[in-house]
C-alpha cells in the first residue's frame, strides 16, 4: 500500500466549508422559528454555501488533476458496474472520484444551486407557496443524498481500506497499484480559498441590517424574514396598494 496525496488543499477546504454551511442552514431551518430574528442565520449560511460552491466550480476548471471536473466518472454504465463490483467484492481501485462519489458530487452541487436560486427568489419578493415547497424539497433531497454518500463512504472504506474517510482531512489515500503520481498540495491556494470565504462572510456582516433583517449581496438587497413592521419580502408593496 502506498500513501499518495490525491486531494489538494482547496478541495479539502471546500469540502468542510460546504458541509458545515449546509448543516448549519438545515439545522437552523428545522430548529428555529422562521419568525425569529435568528432565522436570518439560515439564509446567511445558505448564501455562504452557494458562494463556496461557486469557488469550487472555478477550481474544478483550474485545480489539480483530481479536483477537476474531468476527474468525475458520470457514465451510468460505470456506476452500475461500480455497485455490481462492490457487491461481488471485486471492486476496482479508484485514486480520485469513483462513479458513486462523482454522481453524489454533481447531485449535491445541483441541489445546492437550486437551493440558492429558490432562496434568492423568496428573499427578493418572489416568494410563493410553490417556490417555498420546492426549496424544502431540495433541502430534504440534499440531506438524503448526504446520508447515502456517508453510507457509501463507510462501505467503500470497509471494502478497500484506502483511508477514504480521512482523505478529506489529510488529502492522502492508501493505494495498492503503482503509477499514481501524487498531486501538488497547494496550501497557499487553500488559504486563499478560505480567505475569500472569510471576506464574503465579512461583507455579509457589514451589510446586514438586523432591524430590517436585510442584507446586501453585491448590490442586491435580500429580505431575510419579516422586518420590524411585520412585513416579509414582497409584502410591503402589496399592503401599500391595499391601503390606497
Amino acid at each position: 500500500m502506498r500513501n499518495v496525496l490525491i486531494y489538494d488543499a482547496p478541495t479539502r477546504v471546500f469540502h468542510w466549508l460546504f458541509a458545515g454551511f449546509f448543516a448549519a442552514a438545515f439545522a437552523i431551518a428545522n430548529l428555529v422559528d422562521d419568525e425569529s430574528a435568528r432565522f436570518s442565520l439560515h439564509m446567511l449560511a445558505g448564501l455562504c454555501m452557494v458562494f463556496v460552491l461557486l469557488l469550487r466550480i472555478v477550481w474544478s476548471l483550474v485545480g489539480t488533476r483530481h479536483a477537476r471536473a474531468s476527474d468525475l466518472v458520470l457514465n451510468p454504465a460505470r456506476l452500475f458496474g461500480y455497485f455490481r463490483d462492490m457487491v461481488s467484492g471485486r471492486g476496482k481501485e479508484w485514486a480520485g472520484h469513483n462513479p458513486a462519489s462523482s454522481w453524489a458530487a454533481v447531485t449535491m452541487a445541483s441541489l445546492a444551486l437550486g437551493l440558492g436560486i429558490t432562496g434568492t427568489l423568496m428573499a427578493t419578493g418572489g416568494e410563493s407557496g410553490s417556490v417555498k415547497e420546492l426549496h424544502e424539497l431540495l433541502a430534504n433531497g440534499f440531506l438524503a443524498v448526504v446520508l447515502l454518500h456517508l453510507g457509501g463512504v463507510v462501505v467503500h472504506a470497509l471494502r478497500h481500506r484506502d483511508r477514504l474517510p480521512s482523505s478529506m482531512l489529510t488529502g492522502r489515500k492508501q493505494l495498492r497499484a503503482d503509477g499514481y503520481a501524487p498531486i501538488r498540495p497547494l496550501p497557499l491556494a487553500g488559504l486563499a480559498f478560505l480567505a475569500l470565504t472569510v471576506l464574503f462572510i465579512g461583507h455579509l456582516a457589514r451589510t446586514y441590517d438586523a432591524q430590517a433583517r436585510t442584507v446586501d449581496v453585491f448590490g442586491i438587497t435580500l429580505q431575510l424574514g419579516e422586518n420590524e413592521d411585520g412585513h416579509a419580502s414582497g409584502d410591503t408593496e402589496e399592503d401599500e396598494h391595499e391601503d390606497r
